[in-house]
């Protein structure tokens, strides 16, 4: 698996050809949620080939985004059934990527280790110092999109989602969990 051709090459498109308007589905969320995968299999102690199928995973994730906003999922596991099996992945190999990559359409659905991680890594800023920064960049995504238009609707979308939100795996539940439920309680004394 030549995965850090993958990695290369996703990136510098996500860098080169995502409309300017994407300022939350970026590389940079990209990058964070392939850095926060790699933790993760460390401290899972993954199979180097579940790593290298995770990290993949983590780099295709939102390349949807590259082709359409909506159904960026399914655009993602295409590209991922194109560009794959010219990189060495195998049938099995692209359909664990592929599930991955449609485990993080919200509302998460995640059914395996693999998805359950990648799920906490793309939603892991929810329960970091950086979930206001963060949030700021996708507020400005869905305000372009008119998905929302004020600061009052962003932050009841934000206490809407972090309410029904839940981690998948003990160490984010652990770890991010708490502080998320800070940010939510945040919110809420911010909307009385």
């Amino acid at each position: 698996m030549q995965y850090q051709n993958l990695r290369d090459t996703i990136l510098e498109k996500l860098e080169r050809e995502l409309s300017p308007e994407i300022f939350y589905h970026s590389a940079r969320h990209t990058r964070d949620v392939m850095s926060v995968c790699n933790a993760s299999a460390e401290r899972e102690n993954l199979s180097s080939e579940d790593t290298t199928l995770l990290l993949s995973a983590a780099v295709l994730h939102d390349a949807g985004f590259l082709h359409s906003k909506k159904e960026h999922e399914k655009e993602g596991v295409k590209i991922a059934e194109e560009m794959l099996p010219q990189l060495g992945y195998n049938e099995s190999q692209i359909d664990k990527i592929s599930k991955m990559i449609m485990s993080t359409k919200i509302p998460q659905n995640p059914k395996t280790v693999l998805e359950e991680l990648i799920c906490d890594a793309d939603l892991d800023y929810l329960g970091r110092e950086d979930f206001y920064d963060i949030g700021a960049t996708l507020y400005k995504e869905l305000k372009v999109q008119s998905i929302v238009q004020t600061e009052e609707e962003w932050d009841a979308l934000q206490i809407k989602f972090l309410s029904s939100h839940a981690y998948h795996t003990s160490w984010s539940i652990l770890h991010r969990e708490p502080i998320k439920k800070k940010y939510l309680e945040e919110l809420i004394e911010k909307w009385k």
